[in-house]
C-alpha cells in the first residue's frame, strides 16, 4: 500500500478538472476540459516512470512491459465524466474532491477517475517491486465514454487494442454480460403555444431538470403547474427530479415525465403519446432473458425543427436481436436509432472470468457469481473483456449527485486491482 495515499491525492487533482464533453476546439475533439484531463493524466503517468502515448487528444495510454499489443492486457478506463446535474442537490462541490469523515466526494470518484487512478498506482507499485509482466499492459484512458465512444473508434484506427482485458467501470464481483444499447429518438408535434422545451444533459442519465416556456398562460395553466410541482417564473415552468444511471431509471425521478404530464393536462401534448412513452415503455419489459429485462428511459428533450424531440435510453437483453427490438420500439411511435452497441457475453469458464472472480471472492470471503447488467462498458471494445468493479451491485451512485466513496472502500479496490493486474500478466 506504498502509494495509496498518493493515489488519493492524485484523484483529488483529477476531480478538480471538469472533464465534461463540450464544444470541440482545434486539437481538442471533446472540448477544453477533457483535453486538460488527458494531458494531466498522461503527465502523471510519465512522472511515475511509464511510457505514455497520446492519440490525437482522442484517447491515451500508459504502458508497462513489453510484447505484442494484440496479446497484451488492456485496462480500459475513461476520464470524461457526466455533468453534475442540479448543483443545489450536492452536499459538496462536485469538482473539488473534498474528503469529509473518511469519504471523498466529487464527479468521477467512482465513474471512472477513481478506478483509473487506483490502477495507475497499482502499476507503479508493481514496477517498484520489480515485477516483470509477461505481456504488455496498457492502461487505456478514453475521453468519450459517456457520450459516444468516438475515442475507442479512433484508437482502433491508430493503435492496436489487446484482445483481453477488463474495465474497472462496472460492478463486483464482475460483469460477464451486458445488454445491447439502442439510443432511440422520437419526434412529436409541437403546439404553437410552446416556445421552448428542454431538459437532460446526456441520454444515459435520468433527467433531473426540465424547462418549458409558453407563449400564453392563464390561471388554469398556473394551477396545473403548481399541481405538478413546477417552479413558475413568469411564462417559464421548471420541473425537477433526481438523476440516476440510464440503465437503472427506477433509481431516479424523471423530470421529463413531470413536464410532459403538465403539457398533457393543459392540452399541449397528446395523452396517448405520454402513455406510450411512460407506460408502454414499462410493457416492453416483457422482453427479457437471463441477462435481465429491457429498460426504457426518456432522458433528453429539446425542440428541433419545430418539433419536440425526445431521446430514450433503451437497453435490450443479450439474446434478443436488434431488429426484433426495433420493431417493438416502432409500435410506441415513429422513431429512429441514434446508434447501436451490440450485447456482450463472455464465457464464464474463461481464464479471465475465473481469475477475477477468484480474486474478488478470496479478498471478500464470499462465493459470488458473475453478473449480467444493463450498463454498457468499455468491455464491449475487447474481444474478451469484462467489467471488474468498482461498485458493489447495490451502490447506485454513478451519475448521481453526491457521487463519492469511502477511502477504506477504495483501499480494498486498490488491493484487488493490483492482484488482478499481476495475475493476468504474470
Amino acid at each position: 500500500m506504498k502509494y495509496f495515499n498518493s493515489a488519493i491525492q492524485t484523484l483529488q487533482n483529477w476531480i478538480k478538472i471538469k472533464s465534461v464533453k463540450s464544444e470541440p476546439k482545434p486539437d481538442m475533439p471533446f472540448g477544453e476540459g477533457i483535453y486538460k484531463m488527458l494531458k494531466t493524466a498522461l503527465s502523471d503517468g510519465e512522472k511515475l516512470g511509464f511510457k505514455c502515448e497520446n492519440y490525437d487528444n482522442y484517447i491515451g495510454e500508459i504502458v508497462f512491459g513489453e510484447g505484442n499489443d494484440k496479446d497484451g492486457l488492456a485496462i480500459l478506463c475513461h476520464i470524461d465524466v457526466v455533468p453534475e446535474g442540479e448543483l443545489s442537490l450536492w452536499n459538496y462541490p462536485p469538482f473539488e474532491g473534498i474528503i469529509d469523515n473518511g469519504t471523498i466526494y466529487g464527479r468521477g470518484v467512482i465513474d471512472d477517475k477513481g478506478p483509473a487512478v487506483l490502477c495507475l498506482y497499482a502499476l507503479k507499485e508493481l514496477l517498484d517491486e520489480g515485477f516483470k509482466p509477461s505481456k504488455k499492459i496498457k492502461l487505456i484512458l478514453g475521453c468519450d465514454e459517456e457520450s459516444g465512444w468516438a475515442c475507442i473508434d479512433h484508437y482502433k484506427k491508430v493503435a492496436k487494442m489487446p484482445d483481453i482485458g477488463f474495465t474497472p467501470d462496472g460492478d463486483f464481483p464482475l460483469i460477464y454480460a451486458e445488454k445491447g444499447l439502442i439510443p432511440y429518438k422520437y419526434t412529436y408535434k409541437k403546439h404553437d403555444n410552446i416556445v421552448d422545451f428542454y431538459g437532460g444533459d446526456r441520454i444515459n442519465v435520468v433527467c433531473d431538470k426540465a424547462t418549458i416556456i409558453l407563449k400564453n398562460i392563464d390561471e388554469n395553466i398556473i394551477k396545473n403547474a403548481e399541481k405538478n410541482c413546477a417552479k413558475v417564473i413568469g411564462n417559464t415552468f421548471v420541473f425537477e427530479g433526481k438523476t440516476a444511471h440510464g440503465s437503472t431509471p427506477e433509481n431516479g425521478d424523471n423530470a421529463i415525465k413531470k413536464a410532459l404530464n403538465f403539457l398533457v393536462e393543459i392540452g399541449e401534448f397528446d395523452k396517448n403519446d405520454f402513455i406510450y412513452l411512460f407506460e408502454d415503455g414499462k410493457n416492453l419489459k416483457s422482453i427479457k432473458d437471463y441477462t435481465g429485462e429491457l429498460s426504457f428511459s426518456p432522458n433528453v428533450v429539446k425542440i428541433q425543427d419545430n418539433k419536440i424531440e425526445i431521446l430514450v435510453d433503451v437497453r435490450h437483453p443479450c439474446t434478443y436481436q436488434r431488429e426484433d427490438v426495433e420493431k417493438e420500439l416502432q409500435k410506441i411511435a415513429n422513431g429512429s436509432v441514434v446508434n447501436y452497441t451490440k450485447p456482450l457475453i463472455v464465457d464464464k469458464e474463461s481464464k479471465l472470468v475465473k481469475t477475477l472472480l477468484n480474486i474478488y471472492n478470496e479478498s471478500n470471503k464470499t462465493n459470488k457469481t458473475p453478473l449480467a447488467i444493463g450498463g454498457g462498458t468499455y468491455a464491449k471494445a475487447l474481444k474478451c473483456g469484462v467489467a471488474f468493479g468498482p461498485c458493489e451491485i447495490d451502490m447506485n451512485i454513478a451519475h448521481m449527485q453526491n457521487e463519492g466513496a469511502e477511502i477504506e472502500y477504495l483501499k480494498k479496490c486498490y488491493k484487488m486491482y493490483k492482484k488482478a493486474i499481476k495475475e493476468l500478466s504474470k
